[in-house]
């Protein structure tokens, strides 16, 4: 028979083990979305109508959630990820995102795309709760961690780009007189405001001498460019976005006139420079941050690589220089560094918390010396960019970073 003290010992080794176990229990937190093998997030892009070649960004998170999942996932941890069509269309983003919050009950969304669309399901989301991250928009709006904690942009800001282009004229051209043609709504005033205003700070002779606006409805900007083109401005703000830059870059070009342009990051893609005429686009200047995926000084680059390897795989459709689709990688991948982080604790207030603390974290698609800068009281995404000018064939990005 087992001695009185070796009974004690084993009971306390039954009690100790119960304890440990019970330990470990208590340090894995889930909430909906989560558990001891699944990690379920989602988003809502344009799969189908006139903004369908985003859709890819949904593609890409399914290809390297997958080949994460066939290496063991996040932790242990599947990742089930779901991306609904919205077809850029506010009332379809709310109905695919109350299904991806109500019946799907997804742990966090991330890589949602559009201001409208993600305007339509902002307050919903915070109410309830939900991380509303990395979306592929830089409407200032999103930067407000006081009212709406729980939604982040993963674009650079608006705000931001436009004070570096201001700085950038400052330095050019110190008594720079600005035209400037904007869309007629928050995206445009989210540009113009914070550039205006820098160049009022400085305090100098740059001025803007005239502005015009443009409706997404309109036919043309070819009106507006003309009354633009006879201010006597030398430097052009162009604040527009698909058929409108492309027909005010072609614009520019048949009235003759010569001044500096200035074009926002998300207007810059070689198919709306290639509808303008690529010779017509020659001298606009941009801000970047995101390696060009086509340019042969890139073809070694390991992150590069990494996406060509995936690209090859999961994705043969996609062309190899879809920037578009590399700059999704990027996000998935800095949405896969943000669940790893949460460990075993997967709350949605931990996924927020680990999101508003990536400053300093580099995702593959970023330029060097380019990272994100979030901080539980500051959402701006990313504040330090490069400038870069288009030669006619190829965007030259400067030698160094700048900061707004």
């Amino acid at each position: 028979m087992p001695s009185r003290r070796s009974g004690l010992a084993a009971g306390l080794i039954t009690t100790t083990l119960l304890f440990a176990t019970a330990a470990v229990g208590a340090d894995k937190k889930y909430d909906p979305g989560a558990s001891d093998t699944e990690i379920k997030i989602g988003q809502t892009i344009p799969h189908s109508g006139p903004g369908s070649l985003y859709g890819v960004l949904g593609r890409v998170g399914e290809a390297y959630f997958q080949m994460l999942n066939e290496k063991g996932g996040i932790n242990g941890r599947k990742v089930t990820f779901l991306t609904r069509d919205d077809a850029y269309s506010a009332p379809k983003a709310v109905e695919a995102t109350r299904r991806l919050v109500e019946q799907d009950e997804v742990l966090a969304l991330y890589g949602s795309l559009g201001t409208a669309p993600q305007t339509a399901v902002h307050k919903y989301l915070n109410s309830k709760g939900v991380p509303q991250l990395l979306l592929n928009t830089g409407a200032s709006k999103w930067n407000d961690p006081k009212h709406f904690k729980w939604t982040m942009a993963g674009l650079p800001l608006y705000p931001t780009e436009a004070r570096i282009l201001a700085k950038y004229v400052l330095s050019v051209k110190p008594n720079a007189k600005v035209a400037i043609l904007y869309q007629n709504d928050d995206f445009g005033r989210d540009f113009l405001g914070p550039f205006k205003k820098v160049l009022a700070d400085a305090g100098g002779h740059a001025k803007v001498v005239a502005e015009a606006t443009y409706d997404l409805t309109d036919p043309t900007v070819d009106s507006q460019l003309i009354n633009l083109s006879k201010s006597g401005a030398d430097v052009f703000y162009n604040i527009t976005t698909g058929k409108a830059t492309s027909q005010s870059i072609r614009k520019v070009a048949e009235l003759g006139w010569k001044p500096l342009q200035l074009l926002s990051a998300g207007s810059t893609g070689r198919s709306i420079l290639e509808a303008a005429g690529l010779e017509n686009a020659k001298g606009i200047v941009a801000i970047s941050y995101i390696k060009d995926i086509g340019a042969a000084k890139y073809a070694n680059d390991p992150d590069v690589m990494a996406f060509e390897a995936l690209r090859k795989k999961y994705l043969p459709n996609v062309t190899p220089e879809n920037s578009i689709a590399f700059a999704g990688y990027g996000q998935a991948v800095a949405m896969g560094e943000i669940l790893r982080r949460c460990g075993d604790n997967l709350t949605r207030a931990n996924v927020l918390k680990q999101a508003s603390t990536l400053a300093g974290f580099r995702a593959p698609h970023m330029l060097p010396g380019v990272s994100y800068s979030y901080t539980p009281e500051d959402y701006t995404s990313i504040k330090t960019l490069y400038i870069q000018q288009f030669n006619g064939k190829d965007w030259i990005i400067s030698d160094k970073p700048v900061s707004e």
